[in-house]
């Protein structure tokens, strides 16, 4: 048994506590958590660090089985243009993918991370996630444009699935300019209600454009693809607004990225009488669309928010505490502690992993985090971490 103390430890659900202690077993379970001179712990030899300890952090959007493009697709040059690159560069060796694969989640581990939400195309992850000490709901994408595809890419995304057995793993639409609404819909009959939804949103203006009025950097993006898009009719409204009504209403359902989500779409997500989850990626966002989300727009409603690195090829780090950074740069309203939650609890429940990850509480394994040099709550670049357990 170890026995953890900080000079603050931040539990999520609870207070913060000054000079609290955290009881540990050999697998990382909780077993107690304690006050500076709570009697149950007296006499005890506790590990004492000069920091603020918080639970490990949920990446609640990633890609790891691109982590062989780092540094490989050019910054700024807006989605349209990063999909195409992906599409044609992504295909290399297999043995080179997996290597990436092991050091992207090695480097998680290090970075605090406890559990992640992972989109994947490949089975490459699959032994990886198997193997690692990190948890990991594995989201298998569809993609489909054509009526014909529609049933052997669902097919084809249940094959995939199996592999990842017995961890948790849905299937999921990709983006709604890479599924027609045949897909949708044909996804909606098909997936069980326990099944969460994890869906790139409203990541560029140009999605916004192309359903509109059908215009924009996506019909080019599709000719270059191959892809007949002769039967697409402009909606005359956001691409949210478009899709959303043709998704399972009852399945749990993560939006991923919103960097152009207007309050007018949030509205509109709000009367569908669904509780969604909001990922924020924002070292991704301004890496390809070089701006960020309105976050002040979503947090009227804060227990919504979680927090993604995205993929190696649109980030330079699959770091956390980086993302949650930048997003208290460009928001001097925000403090650590309104924002742990996002990078915690939120996300561990938009996994459905709140069981076990997410908070400091007895009977959870959430992994133990110090972070070094932060003052008054804030914070700043100097901020570090270090795990702890």
């Amino acid at each position: 048994m170890r026995y953890i103390s900080a000079r603050i430890v931040l539990p999520v659900k609870d207070a913060p506590i000054k000079n609290g202690v955290v009881a540990l077993a050999e697998d990382g379970t909780i077993t107690g958590v304690y006050k500076e001179n709570d009697k149950a712990i007296a006499g005890v030899e506790k590990e004492f660090y000069d920091g603020v300890l918080v639970p490990g952090f949920v990446n609640a959007h990633c890609h790891i089985e691109l982590s062989h493009m780092l540094g490989k697709i050019q910054r700024g040059k807006g989605l349209p243009r990063f999909l195409s690159e992906v599409m044609k560069t992504r295909w290399q060796d297999e043995q080179e993918i997996i290597s990436c694969i092991v050091e992207a989640d090695k480097r998680m581990y290090a970075n605090g991370i406890q559990a992640v939400g992972d989109h994947a195309n490949t089975t490459y992850s699959a032994q990886v996630k198997a193997n690692s000490p990190i948890i990991y709901h594995t989201f298998v994408e569809v993609m489909g444009l054509m009526k014909d595809h529609v049933q052997d890419r669902i097919d084809k995304a249940r094959d995939t699935e199996f592999y990842f057995a017995p961890h948790p793993t849905s299937i999921t639409p990709h983006a709604p300019y890479s599924c027609s609404k045949e897909m949708f819909k044909a996804l909606r009959k098909s997936v069980n209600t326990d099944n969460i939804l994890s869906i790139h949103n409203q990541e560029s203006e140009e999605e916004n454009k192309l359903f509109r009025y059908k215009k924009g950097d996506f019909l080019t993006f599709f000719e270059e693809m191959g892809l007949d898009v002769a039967g697409f009719k402009a909606q005359a409204r956001n691409s949210i607004q478009s899709y959303l009504p043709f998704t399972p209403l009852h399945n749990q359902l993560i939006l991923v990225h919103n960097t152009f989500t207007s309050l007018k779409d949030l509205d509109f997500v709000s009367r569908q009488g669904r509780y969604v989850y909001y990922c924020m990626c924002p070292k991704a966002n301004l890496y390809i669309e070089d701006t960020l989300p309105k976050i002040l727009h979503f947090i009227p409603d804060q227990s919504r928010m979680v927090v993604g690195t995205d993929s190696l090829a649109s980030n330079d780090t699959l770091d956390i505490l980086e993302e949650l950074k930048v997003l208290a740069s460009a928001n001097e309203q925000l403090n650590f502690l309104q924002m742990l939650p996002w990078a915690t609890l939120n996300g561990a429940k938009a996994l459905g992993l709140d069981h076990i990850v997410g908070s400091i509480e007895v009977g959870k394994r959430p992994g133990l985090v110090l972070l070094e040099g932060m003052k008054n709550f804030r914070l700043t670049p100097e901020v570090t971490l270090k795990r702890i357990a």
